[in-house]
C-alpha cells in the first residue's frame, strides 16, 4: 500500500504529508538553517546569541583569543598573492600607481544593483535590548522572544527603548540571531558562537558546557518563535540532523544529545551534508563543495554512497571574503575614516557581508562600484558614507589562493575531548575494533585541532592532513584524484557541485572549471571539467535533501528514539548503527527525478 502510494503521489504531496512533523536542522559557523521538511525553504538565522550580564564584560564579543594582527610574513604572504592575482585578473598590482583612464572600468551602478543579488537597503534600528517587566514570569527564552521578530534588518521590527516607561523596563535574559548582532556596544551584553570554523568553539574562554546550553538556547529559541513548536509537543516529532563533513564524532554524539534530552524529540537521525546534498540536487554521483562562511569542506559521492577517504576541510569561507574585501578597501584608501571592526563590531562583519554578496565578482579588468558604507557607533546616529569601492573582483579570488586570507589563531580545545572512536555516520562492520584498543593512547598526539569525521579510522592514514594552505582548485583535484580510478575520476570531475552562500558569488563556477582543469596533473588522461548548475539556492541544498532523506526513509531503521538513546546510547558492537544510507534505493531515484 506505501509503496502505491509513493508510485501515485505528487512529490510535492509527500513533502508536505510526511514532513509536517520532521524539523531538518543543518547547523553551520555562522548560520543555521532549521525548518519543517514540509517547507519549501528553511529559516537561515545567525548561529548566535547574546546574554545580559551584570558584570562589565572585557569585551562584547565572548569568543575564541581571534588573531587582529597580522605578522610581517603574513602581511608579505599576502601582498604576494595580491600581485599573483592581478596579474591573473589583468588589473594594477597593489602598490602600483595607475594612469588614469589606463585601464578600461567596470562601473557599478550608482545604487549598488547587482542583477545576480537582491539587496535590501532598510534604515537601521539597534535592537531594543529591553522587555516589559510583566513579561518577567516568563522563561527567559518565551519573555525575550515577545520582541524577537526578525532575521532581516527590517527597522519596523525594532523600537526604540526611549519611547518606553524605563521605570516598567528590564535587560532581556538573553538574544538570539540576528537582532544579537545588533545589539549596542555599550549595553551589557555578551555574545558567543557556539560554532566556529567548522567545530564546537570550546576553550578556556568558552567551556563546552556553556557552549552546549548556548546551542540549546538557540534551537529551542527557533523551535519556539519560528516553528511555533512547544517542549511539550516535541516529542510527536522528529528531527534530521544534516551534519558538515568537520565535525568530530564526539560533536556529532553530543548533538544528538542535545536534540534528543535537552530540546526532547521524539526520535532523531544524524545525515552527512555531502550525501544530503546530492539528494537536494537529484544527484547520484558529484564531488560535493561546501564554501561556508568559515568553513569550506568537500567530499564524493558515488552512485549514493560517501567515498569517506576523499572527505578534505579548508579553513576558510565567505566571512574570510569579507575581511579581505575590508582589508583590500583600507589599502587602496577607498575606505571610509571610519572605525570598522570585525572582531569586537559584529554589525561590522554584517555590513561587509552584505557588501560583499552585492558587489563582489570574479572577472577579468578593473572591477569598481559606488557603494554606500556605514559607521556605526554607540550613541550617535548611523553614519553614512558614499564611497567608490575598487578591485572588488580580488577578495573572491583568496578561494584559490588563500594567503589572501590571514587566517584566525585560536586556542585549540584539549585533544582529550574529541578522543572518539566510534563513529555514527559510517557502518563499521568491516573495521577491527581489537586495534583501536591498541591506538587509544597514540593516535595522532601531536594534533591539536579536532578531526574530520573520517579520519580516525584505522585503515586510513595515522596523519591529519593538513591542507590550511590549499587552494580550492588544488583541494578538489585532490580529492577527486583519491579516488584512484580513472572512471570514476572522469565522472566526477564533470560533476562538481558547489553549495553554500559563497557558491552564488557570479563568475565563480567558470573559475572553479579553469583553474581545476589547470591543477589536473598533465599524466592525468582526463581533458573535461563541469560544475553542474544547482537546481535551487545552493545555500539550502544540504537543508533540502535532508528534507528529502527524512520523507523518504520510509523503514527508519536508522533512526534512534529518544528513550532508547537516554538509556543505551551508542556502543561498540551494536547492531544498530546510526549512519547514512549508502545507497540510493530506487524509490528515492524514481522520486527525485520526476
Amino acid at each position: 500500500m506505501l509503496q502505491d502510494y509513493l508510485k501515485t503521489a505528487l512529490p510535492s504531496q509527500i513533502m508536505s504529508e510526511r514532513g509536517s512533523n520532521l524539523v531538518v536542522i543543518n547547523p553551520g559557523s555562522a548560520n543555521i538553517r532549521i525548518g519543517l521538511a514540509s517547507q519549501d525553504t528553511p529559516y537561515n538565522i545567525p548561529h548566535c546569541i547574546a546574554r545580559y550580564t551584570k558584570q562589565v564584560p572585557k569585551r562584547n564579543v565572548q569568543d575564541q583569543m581571534l588573531n587582529s594582527q597580522v605578522t610581517t610574513a603574513q602581511h608579505m604572504e599576502r601582498e604576494k598573492a595580491y600581485d599573483v592575482v592581478a596579474s591573473l585578473l589583468k588589473i594594477p598590482f597593489l602598490d602600483e600607481e595607475v594612469p588614469t583612464n589606463s585601464f578600461p572600468r567596470k562601473m557599478g551602478r550608482v545604487d549598488g544593483h547587482n542583477p545576480h543579488t537582491i539587496r535590501k537597503d532598510l534604515p537601521f534600528t539597534w535592537t531594543n535590548v529591553y522587555e516589559e517587566a510583566i513579561t518577567s514570569s516568563s522563561s527567559a527564552v518565551e519573555s525575550s522572544s515577545k520582541d524577537v521578530k526578525i532575521e532581516s534588518l527590517d527597522p519596523k521590527e525594532g523600537t526604540d527603548s526611549k519611547e518606553s516607561d524605563v521605570s516598567k523596563q528590564k535587560f532581556r535574559e538573553l538574544i538570539c540571531g540576528e537582532e544579537a548582532l545588533r545589539i549596542p556596544p555599550s549595553e551589557p551584553y555578551c555574545l558567543c558562537r557556539p560554532i566556529r570554523r567548522g567545530h564546537l568553539n570550546i576553550s578556556q574562554h568558552y567551556s563546552m558546557q556553556q557552549v552546549l546550553e548556548d546551542l540549546r538556547a538557540i534551537w529551542d529559541w527557533i523551535l519556539i518563535e519560528k516553528l511555533h513548536i512547544p517542549r511539550n509537543e516535541r516529542n510527536m516529532y522528529s528531527a534530521i540532523l544534516v551534519m558538515p563533513e568537520s565535525f568530530d564524532n564526539r560533536e556529532i554524539k553530543e548533538m544528538l544529545s542535545l536534540v534528543l534530552q535537552e530540546l526532547c524529540f521524539g526520535s532523531a537521525v544524524v545525515h552527512q551534508e555531502g550525501l544530503a546534498a546530492i539528494f537536494g540536487n537529484g544527484l547520484s554521483t558529484a564531488c560535493v563543495v561546501n564554501i561556508g562562511a568559515q568553513v569550506t569542506s568537500m567530499i564524493c559521492i558515488e552512485d549514493g554512497g560517501t567515498l569517506p577517504s576523499t572527505s578534505k576541510t579548508l579553513p576558510f569561507g565567505g566571512e574570510d571574503i569579507a575581511r579581505c574585501l575590508l582589508w583590500t578597501q583600507r589599502h587602496h584608501q577607498t575606505w571610509p575614516q571610519i572605525r570598522t571592526d570585525i572582531l569586537t563590531k559584529p554589525i561590522d562583519l554584517l555590513m561587509l557581508n552584505q557588501l560583499k554578496e552585492t558587489y563582489c565578482e570574479i572577472k577579468e579588468g578593473e572591477v569598481d562600484a559606488v557603494a554606500v558604507v556605514h559607521s556605526y557607533e554607540d550613541k550617535v546616529p548611523v553614519g553614512t558614507h558614499k564611497t567608490r569601492l575598487t578591485a572588488l573582483n580580488v577578495p573572491p579570488m583568496g578561494l584559490f589562493y588563500p594567503t589572501l586570507f590571514v587566517p584566525d589563531v585560536y586556542p585549540p580545545p584539549p585533544r582529550t575531548w574529541f578522543h572518539d572512536y566510534e563513529d555514527i555516520l559510517e557502518d563499521t562492520w568491516n573495521i577491527d575494533f581489537s586495534r583501536r584498543s591498541d591506538m587509544s593512547d597514540t593516535f595522532y598526539p601531536n594534533f591539536n585541532g579536532g578531526l574530520p569525521m573520517w579520519e580516525n579510522y584505522p585503515v586510513f592514514s595515522s596523519k591529519p592532513k593538513k591542507e590550511e594552505k590549499v587552494g580550492l582548485a588544488e583541494a578538489i583535484t585532490n580529492c577527486i584524484l583519491s579516488t584512484g580510478r580513472i572512471d570514476i575520476q572522469r565522472k566526477l570531475f564533470c560533476s562538481i557541485q558547489l553549495i553554500g552562500g559563497v557558491a552564488l558569488t557570479s563568475g565563480l563556477v567558470p573559475a572553479v572549471e579553469e583553474r581545476v582543469l589547470h591543477a589536473i596533473p598533465p599524466n592525468e588522461a582526463i581533458d573535461t571539467v563541469e560544475v553542474l548548475q544547482s537546481r535551487t539556492n545552493p545555500t539550502f541544498v544540504p537543508w533540502k535533501g535532508g528534507a528529502i532523506l527524512g520523507v523518504l526513509d520510509l523503514g527508519r531503521d536508522a533512526w534512534i528514539t529518544r528513550e532508547d538513546w537516554i538509556h543505551n546510547g551508542l556502543h561498540i558492537g551494536s547492531n544498530r548503527k546510526y549512519k547514512d544510507s549508502y545507497y540510493i534505493q530506487a524509490q528515492a531515484m524514481c522520486y527525485m527525478n520526476s
